[in-house]
């Protein structure tokens, strides 16, 4: 496939989004005074903005790319869990896998920000798994989705939506139905994710996920470390994330290990939601290994020139991947 019909055939792809959706609150504001209450700014609100966290970015991320992004999470009845769903329904996206629950708060992250500094972050979370009832709830969503989409990601930030067993299923029905799965661990699941399509941790996640360490920068321990992961996970294939040297890429009986493309880095946070997006969309399309890593390096290393937490530019990548890739 040459790249025009890569970024065509993304047009045509479902993505299912399973994991931890979450809110993200920005309030922006001036700090005039301390407070006579105890010594701490007193901030000033003038404007506040919500935006989609966790795999929210994901899901807009797949959606830059083309395709059609659903998502299957559960979140709560409660006041962030409407401004939630309203902000996937303002933006498009499939909410036909989203569960209400009432007996689980919505995640949601505020970050009080004042001038251009960061004051303090207040997160309203819980991390317990979801319930049993909730649990099968997701599966049978997910088992009714499936069959209608090209790929799965896995998106686990560890709050508690995905859990062994549902992960497990999901994947033996995913599996049953060949529909690839890609995954975006985090550390409470890390060992669960057996017979996965694509396995995608980071550095610092490979090392404590197996709990090994070794040099980076010798390739034959790299390939020897993602073996071991590969071996223990009984995986197709693994994508690491390698910060500033780049990808490495054992898939489909290939390795390879591909440089970072040098970049003003102005900000490096979303650059794995976009790795996974679209890493998940290139697994869907049957690419080879070495152009799945290629164009999702390009695209983590893009977004990194961005400032906040921004989808990728479909154009901007497809021209930079007629030139690079």
């Amino acid at each position: 496939m040459t790249i025009d019909q890569v970024f065509e055939a993304f047009d045509t792809l479902r993505v299912l989004v399973i994991g931890d959706v979450m809110l993200d609150s920005y309030v922006w504001g001036k700090v005039e005074r301390i407070s006579p209450e105890a010594p701490v700014p007193v901030v000033n609100v003038q404007k506040r903005e919500y935006r989609l966290g966790g795999a929210g970015n994901v899901l807009l991320n797949v959606q830059s790319l083309g395709a059609e992004a659903i998502i299957c999470s559960v979140i709560g009845t409660d006041g962030p869990g409407d401004l939630l769903e309203n902000s996937l329904k303002e933006k498009g996206l499939n909410c036909e896998g989203l569960i209400r629950s009432d007996d689980r708060i919505t995640t949601i992250k505020e970050r009080i920000i004042a001038g251009s500094q960061q004051v303090v972050r207040i997160d309203t979370e819980t991390d317990k798994p979801v319930s049993k009832s909730e649990t099968e709830k997701l599966i049978a969503k997910a088992k009714e989705l499936i069959p209608s989409c090209q790929v799965i990601i896995f998106e686990d930030y560890d709050k508690g939506v995905l859990t062994p067993e549902s992960i497990a299923e999901i994947t033996a029905f995913a599996n049953a139905n060949n529909v690839p799965t890609v995954v975006d661990p985090k550390k409470r699941n890390f060992l669960a994710y057996n017979h996965v399509t694509l396995f995608k941790p980071n550095l610092k996640e490979l090392r404590e996920g197996l709990k090994v360490d070794f040099n980076v920068d010798n390739l034959d321990e790299l390939k020897a470390t993602v073996q071991h992961l590969k071996d223990t996970l009984q995986v197709n294939g693994a994508l690491i994330t390698l910060s500033e040297r780049g990808v490495f890429i054992d898939f489909n009986n290939e390795t390879h290990k591909l440089p970072a493309h040098i970049r003003q880095i102005a900000d490096v946070s979303g650059a794995g939601d976009t790795v996974i997006s679209i890493a998940a969309c290139c697994v869907a399309l049957g690419l080879p290994a070495k152009s799945v890593a290629a164009i999702s390096n390009l695209g983590g290393g893009l977004v990194c020139e961005m400032v906040g937490v921004v989808p990728i530019d479909k154009d901007l990548l497809k021209s930079e991947a007629k030139r690079l890739v």
